[in-house]
């Protein structure tokens, strides 16, 4: 144990055992009127996971594998990336068990109100900030932030994040992720030689994957391969990212429409499985999409010599093992996605403190914080010769324990005797 030296045991057993579940976890069903005039009930959940450190903090995803056992560890991971990066955030994740593409737009509209009147009475600006999350964008913010406010009876903006300019969002939220991790990117290139050109594997081509695959291209380095739910290109000349999200848009998918230079039927590129994707042999493999993506079945299989976790949860603990006894650098994924929740932070603050930051000052503060967390966690990893992920989760648990023992509330709850620290 990393941290045994570092407190009393007794403490520090009490202190995980508040760590392993959760604070409050709300479950429902929300029922909506289809356009056909049918009912339909759905599934919903907002779990709040630790607020030693500040405000529940945490994602909405819409998506049909949502349950209360994923939310649970998003939440769990939530906690340790605001505490990672250093932002005042307790860890939350919520969402409904839908898949949205089934739903019209006034059906979908109708879901989201229903599910923020559900969460309403836990959630608040000073209490809990939900923000978006897998299938959810500035359209669903725009449209929780405005039922509760209803809720309230007051314009209450600071109470999501990822809102549209209009209705309070923040210049950058929305590359806000791929921004963030671009910057580590470069000082992890610098740390461990990743040169320009450099091939490069994106499983996954939503809004992060999609930028991640832009700033990479500018920056020099070449996205030989991309993926998205339906299939996987192949595209060794190297893919244009805007090319291939056209394309994505047109045709509905990555995996059949890519031609060097502009959008058309594969002609530089083929069509390949997505778990060959994973098994290409390239400098760095970015998995961009959903939990578990590496596994212990495939772990073994896996080329590249670096893993950049965009996802959340993306390698599994077995998998992570086996990645790290081959040799492969894995950079995980509470420091590398943390862009998103660091520029909620700055919407948050900002409607907070009825402020406007220009673009230029979101990402000055947003490349101030991958930096300074980055060299925090560089000075553990060569200190105690441990790899990148474990020096990020011993930064981040002992923030939240220290937290933990700080409060008075904590305190007495763990009997904590400071005298013995």
């Amino acid at each position: 144990m990393l941290l045994k030296g570092d407190y009393d045991p007794e403490i520090l057993k009490k202190a995980f055992g508040f760590l392993k579940k959760p604070q409050k976890v709300l479950k429902g069903k929300i029922t909506i009127t289809l356009d056909s005039g049918k009912k339909k009930s759905f599934e919903a959940f907002r779990v709040q996971h630790n607020n030693s450190r500040g405000p529940f903090k945490g994602g909405t995803r819409f998506h049909p594998k949502v349950n209360e056992d994923e939310m649970k560890a998003l939440a769990l991971l939530m906690t340790l990336k605001c505490a990672a990066i250093d932002i005042p955030y307790g860890g939350a994740k919520g969402g409904v068990t839908v898949d949205p593409k089934t739903l019209s737009e006034g059906e979908l509209e109708r879901l989201t109100r229903a599910y923020t009147r559900l969460i309403a009475p836990v959630i608040g600006p000073q209490v809990d900030i939900p923000g978006p999350d897998v299938n959810t964008n500035e359209t669903i913010m725009d449209w929780m932030a405005d039922e509760y406010s209803s809720y309230v009876g007051k314009t209450t903006p600071a109470i999501v994040t990822g809102k549209s300019l209009a209705r309070g969002g923040s210049e950058g939220r929305h590359s806000a992720t791929a921004q963030g991790a671009i910057y580590l990117f470069d000082l992890i290139a610098k740390k461990i030689g990743i040169k320009k050109g450099a091939t490069i594997a994106i499983q996954g081509f939503g809004n992060a994957g999609y930028f991640m695959a832009k700033f990479l291209d500018e920056a020099g380095y070449k996205i030989i391969a991309v993926s998205d739910s339906h299939g996987a290109a192949y595209v060794p000349d190297g893919a244009n990212p805007d090319a291939t999200m056209a394309c994505k848009e047109e045709k509905g998918t990555v995996a059949g429409c890519y031609c060097k230079g502009s959008v058309c039927d594969i002609r530089f590129g083929r069509k390949i499985a997505q778990e060959k994707l994973l098994a290409l042999p390239v400098d760095v493999l970015i998995p961009a999409a959903l939990e578990n993506a590496i596994h212990q079945a495939n772990a073994a299989d896996v080329g590249a010599k670096i893993v950049f976790e965009l996802a959340n949860g993306p390698t599994t603990p077995e998998a992570d093992a086996i990645l790290e006894k081959r040799g492969i650098i894995v950079i995980p994924d509470i420091l590398t996605n943390a862009g998103g929740v660091t520029v909620s932070y700055f919407e948050w603050y900002q409607n907070m403190h009825r402020e406007k930051w220009s673009l230029l000052k979101v990402n000055k503060k947003l490349k101030e914080k991958m930096t300074k967390t980055f060299v925090d966690i560089q000075k553990i990893v060569k200190k105690k010769g441990i790899s990148y992920r474990k020096a990020t989760y011993l930064l981040a648990v002992k923030k939240v324990v220290d937290a933990m023992i700080n409060r008075s509330l904590s305190q007495a709850s763990l009997m904590i005797d400071k005298g013995r620290i």
